[in-house]
């Protein structure tokens, strides 16, 4: 079974940091890039980072370039996302998503995703 559970997310005032992480299931994770993408009310989901699956490889939004880190343990499945100098404008449900592909920032490229965690920065 497919599962992508995120945690992490909450209310915080800007400026703050959080840590989101990502547990997967082995299905899910093997052999797989991972990517994080954020949707805010009325908006498209957005990517936000992704990391390849030796992590070699990470892209990150140029929006967010300098304030996020995404890495990843793949002897316990779970890949994170670290936001610091959060902004109000970073408010939006996180979504992590896994793929076997390239890594890269298409959504349509994700093959199984999250519920979502909602990230709230207050101003």
């Amino acid at each position: 079974q497919v599962q992508l559970a995120e945690s992490g997310g909450g209310l915080v005032q800007a400026g703050g940091s959080l840590r989101l992480s990502c547990a997967a299931s082995e299905r899910a994770f093997s052999d797989s890039a991972m990517g994080w993408f954020r949707q805010a009310p009325g908006n498209e989901r957005e990517f936000v980072a992704a990391i390849s699956w030796s992590g070699g490889v990470r892209l990150y939004a140029d929006s967010v370039k300098g304030r996020l880190l995404i890495s990843r343990d793949n002897a316990k499945n779970t890949v994170y996302l670290q936001i610091n100098s959060l902004k109000p404008e970073d408010t939006a449900v996180y979504y992590c998503a896994a793929g076997r592909t390239v890594v890269n920032l298409r959504r349509l490229s994700y093959d199984y995703w999250g519920q979502g965690t909602q990230v709230t920065v207050s101003s």
